[in-house]
């Protein structure tokens, strides 16, 4: 640095603590962030899914959506002055869609090592337990290890957290992929696939829709993750501590299951329903 950059930096320095301004917080509000962009634009674009409730729900004659993150997102878009714009995806794509610029949040991620790389996270919104939906007639595990054979078939959707959890605990098994969960769950249906792993607040809803469809079984070891909000990656902080903040303060106040409890009695289930295990 020269001298007239010095002197130029000194100065500038010295006009934002003259005015009261923080200087890091200054350098690090970012013209290209995403706060900024939702500021300016107005526009909130979030990740949503079909079929995924108590999280989201789209009515196909009106193509209107609703669910628990539905309305978590309007609340976060009320208090940005912006308004949501959905944006179709699939749990394997949304890490994609955020790498990509298309969406500005995507709800119910769970965080790992690979995605803090390419991804950041809010804080939890909630914790909840892997389980698995066993076809009818097929022996209800009580363990994972039961489950790791070669004759077993999981059906799973790539890419999604629930592919990870069968790798990681079923090894031996063969593991059945689709593109998304409800080619997953259609394979269960048909006798194609054995099980599938779900979250608990997915398997819970399925068999609700689906009651015919098999049993839902919380396999030993417990195995539990917390479900976040995620977020590109960018240098400034602003926006995911918005998010964290926000988090934090619903689950203390109890807004975040009252949110929860309304998408399940969307589909039906009241609070009894629900597996202690899941957690809001």
């Amino acid at each position: 640095m020269n001298r007239r950059e010095a002197f130029t930096s000194v100065a500038l320095a010295g006009v934002a603590i003259a005015a009261g301004v923080d200087l890091a917080a200054a350098q690090s509000a970012v013209p290209g962030s995403t706060l900024e962009r939702i500021k300016r634009s107005g526009v909130l674009r979030v990740a949503v899914i079909v079929g995924q409730e108590p999280y989201f729900h789209k009515d196909l004659p009106t193509g209107k959506w609703s669910g628990a993150c539905i309305d978590m997102a309007n609340d976060i878009a009320a208090k940005l002055s912006a308004k949501v714009e959905t944006v179709e995806s699939t749990w394997g794509n949304q890490i994609l869609d955020l790498q990509g610029d298309k969406v500005d949040l995507a709800f119910a991620v769970n965080p790992t090592p690979e995605r803090a790389l390419v991804i950041d996270f809010s804080t939890p919104i909630l914790v909840h337990s892997f389980t698995v939906i066993t076809r009818k007639g097929f022996a209800k595990p009580q363990t994972w290890q039961e489950i790791n054979k070669p004759e077993v078939k999981i059906a799973v959707d790539i890419g999604s957290t629930h592919e990870m959890i069968a790798r990681r605990y079923c090894p031996k098994a063969t593991i059945l992929g689709f593109k998304n969960r409800d080619e997953a769950i259609l394979a269960v249906a048909t006798g194609r696939a054995d099980c599938n792993v779900s979250l608990a607040v997915l398997a819970v809803s399925t068999l609700k829709k689906n009651p015919n469809l098999g049993e839902l079984v919380i396999p030993r070891p417990l195995l539990t993750l917390p479900t976040n909000m995620g977020i590109r990656a960018e240098s400034d902080r602003r926006y995911k501590d918005f998010l964290s903040a926000w988090a934090d303060y619903n689950r203390a106040m109890g807004q975040t299951r009252e949110w929860m409890l309304k998408g399940f009695e969307a589909i039906g289930l009241a609070a009894d329903d629900i597996p202690p295990e899941v957690q809001f």
